[in-house]
């Protein structure tokens, strides 16, 4: 079945399109509606089988999650945009960029990875992921992936923002959270895209990230011919919503230079 994805659009002016982390929905980008719509129309949609978005029945793949985003675009008018991701939306972001390069604007990677998988990490997709299937709940996802999703200093010094984390990750369906594990599973490495990529890409990574590191992120910036690249103090994996404010400044200036550029 073709799947159309449910997705938040505000604002007016070059677009924007943020693809959210897992396993979460597009509800982790309120800050970024918030401060970019001013001046951006900010387009964040949730990936197939979150947030209002259904889960279909094609097989777990991040090229599929991709197409559901290029549907998206053909759907709501748009033609090309500034696409970010962070975490799983950005190797949407990425799958994008090598399947619809057309669709591409500018690319905006945060807290993500151009590598596949390594074996120990796929092993322990896939058993996060049969486990969700058995349990039919999320209690593996809060022992496991929430404790890294943000850095110690939202731990201790951003309690609202960390149970806001903590309750997007208990309302994920596990149905949809498996299916995204295997899909993340079997991606595969990027590096080849990012070298070919033919516009400007802006890679962040927060300087507590325990799931991403600096060096990813470097490795990921100097593949791409026209890349900068920006480290966010005080940020674990969720930069966005752990520092927003300096998350929609780096986007902002990024695509407000990409937008004179392209008139």
């Amino acid at each position: 079945m073709t799947v159309q994805l449910y997705a938040r659009d505000v604002g007016s002016g070059t677009p924007l399109v943020l693809l959210h982390a897992f396993p979460l929905s597009s509800a982790m980008w309120l800050a970024q509606r918030e401060g970019l719509a001013p001046r951006f129309r900010v387009v964040t949609p949730d990936l197939r089988g979150f947030g209002g978005s259904v889960l279909g029945d094609d097989d777990p793949s991040i090229d599929a999650m991709a197409d559901d985003v290029a549907r998206l675009f053909r759907r709501l008018g748009l033609g090309r945009a500034v696409v970010g991701g962070l975490s799983m939306g950005g190797y949407v972001a990425m799958a994008l960029c090598r399947r619809h390069p057309d669709l591409v604007l500018g690319l905006v990677l945060a807290a993500t990875r151009a590598a596949a998988d390594s074996a120990t990490v796929r092993e322990n997709r896939l058993r996060q992921a049969s486990r969700l299937d058995g349990d039919g709940g999320t209690q593996v996802l809060v022992e496991e992936v929430l404790p890294n999703l943000v850095g110690p200093t939202t731990y201790r010094q951003r309690a609202l923002v960390y149970g806001r984390v903590r309750g997007l990750v208990q309302a994920t369906p596990p149905h949809a959270a498996a299916w995204a594990q295997r899909a993340m599973a079997d991606r595969p490495e990027s590096f080849d895209t990012l070298r070919g990529l033919g516009v400007p890409a802006l890679v962040m990574i927060g300087d507590e990230d325990a799931l991403a590191t600096e060096e990813e992120a470097r490795a990921m910036s100097e593949a791409i011919p026209n890349a900068e690249l920006l480290v966010i103090p005080r940020a674990g994996h969720l930069c966005a919503v752990e520092q927003p404010d300096l998350f929609n400044q780096a986007i902002a200036e990024f695509a407000a230079a990409l937008a004179r550029t392209s008139r």
